[in-house]
């Protein structure tokens, strides 16, 4: 058993060399064929066109001349060596075995039936610059271990023609060379195909964290209005249960019927608060027991822009008078959140810059303006100092969404940036409480 499993180790080895050797890359699109320029893509079928038109005819004659082959014979051979290069674009482990059997057997025929007497063995230059050639589209298509097969078998034939000619009237011996070329031009080949890939994986990967980042944020903040509005809808059930429990005690003559219905509402009311509370435990941990305290509104945009004002960005705050009074409590929190995020982004990235803050009524719909002036010159940017919510303009389009509103956001001709929402006054349902 010992003997059998060590006699089939280097058979096994040679069966793996082969089996790399038959498997070509399943990626067959031509060199450069991704490229956004025409021109790029055309390049390497321009070199290869470049390549076939100058080692045909040199190769033709120094096969011919210099190592004494037939004229005919000359030219198939050449013939043989250089077409399959268009074929090395898009196939380059195909067009190395029509080439490099060509090759061998060009040598063994100059060996046996050649008459020149001064050329270099067993390659014939003209072959080994072709070969060389096509160590390059190889090199950048295949992996490793076929470029290390395709050495290995390029080293043994080059040896064992080599061994072959000992004697013969061939006396330069370029195999060493031979070897160590192509053993350049497959590492350099073969590193610029791994580092360009390693590139495609990091970029690829860049861009699948971007969009989880995108929607990790974008969870986070549906979260966070969850928590939010379930303090904005608490207020009205407490005050529907509160008003249904002590209707029978505050209207005199309530009839039977009545007060027991307005008993069975109050139990709804107080049975959805229970669900909410529930429902909330799960989005809200234990630590976040900032966000348990009355959520603001347009009431206290007043003390935002002041905080903004003492953190040196200069604010200004215009609101229609009585607007506070008519503003949803759902659409004041978002207005809230809009400025808050947008004063952030003036802080972080345009420290220093005058900005306006306006909020208007025009018949059913709000109308937020947040509008920045450009940084003062050789202002140091408090990016890294200063801490925003996070959001950033997922957050303010997903605040905007959630009361049906709209959002424009974008840089001015000055150099500013402006903030504007259109939000309705009048939300479906809603009642003062």
């Amino acid at each position: 058993m010992i003997n059998s499993s060590t006699g089939s180790g280097p058979r096994g080895a040679v069966r793996a060399m082969l089996t790399t050797l038959l498997r070509p890359s399943a990626d067959h699109t031509p060199l450069l064929a991704r490229s956004p320029r025409p021109w790029i893509r055309h390049l390497p079928y321009v070199l290869v066109v470049a390549s076939i038109a100058s080692l045909l005819p040199s190769g033709i004659n120094v096969m011919a001349n210099d190592y004494g082959l037939n004229g005919g014979l000359a030219g198939a051979l050449a013939v043989a060596q250089t077409a399959p290069l268009l074929l090395a674009v898009s196939r380059p482990l195909a067009a190395w075995w029509m080439i490099g059997s060509t090759d061998l057997l060009a040598a063994l025929l100059v060996l046996t039936t050649g008459s020149g007497t001064g050329g270099p063995w067993p390659w014939i230059p003209t072959s080994l610059v072709g070969y060389l050639f096509l160590m390059v589209p190889l090199s950048l298509r295949e992996p490793r271990r076929t470029l290390v097969a395709v050495w290995l078998v390029t080293a043994g034939a080059g040896t064992a023609l080599s061994v072959a000619g000992i004697g013969s009237r061939y006396t330069g011996d370029n195999t060493i060379l031979a070897v160590a070329l192509t053993g350049a031009v497959l590492v350099l080949g073969g590193a610029l195909r791994e580092s360009a890939e390693a590139r495609r994986l990091l970029k690829q990967q860049e861009q699948i964290s971007e969009v989880e980042r995108e929607r990790r944020t974008l969870l986070e903040e549906r979260a966070r209005i969850a928590r939010e509005l379930h303090d904005v809808v608490a207020h009205h059930m407490s005050v529907i249960a509160v008003q249904a429990a002590s209707a029978p005690y505050r209207i005199e003559g309530v009839p039977a019927d009545a007060a027991e219905e307005f008993g069975t509402i109050a139990d709804a009311a107080r049975e959805s608060l229970a669900e909410m509370r529930r429902l909330l435990g799960v989005l809200r941990s234990e630590e976040s027991t900032a966000e348990k305290t009355p959520q603001p509104g347009v009431g206290q945009l007043a003390q935002l822009v002041e905080t903004v004002g003492r953190a040196g960005v200069p604010a200004e705050l215009t609101v229609d008078e009585g607007l506070a009074e008519r503003v949803p409590q759902a659409v004041g929190l978002s207005v809230y959140r809009i400025v808050q995020e947008a004063l952030a982004n003036v802080v972080r990235h345009a420290p220093g810059a005058r900005t306006w803050v306006s909020l208007s009524a025009d018949g059913p719909e709000l109308r937020l303006t947040v509008v920045n002036a450009p940084p003062p010159q050789r202002t140091e940017s408090l990016e890294a100092s200063v801490e925003g919510t996070g959001q950033g303009l997922v957050g303010m389009r997903e605040r905007v969404r959630l009361v049906d509103g709209r959002l424009d956001t974008g840089p001015l001709p000055d150099g500013g940036f402006k903030v504007a929402a259109v939000l309705p006054l009048d939300l479906p349902l809603e009642t003062p409480a």
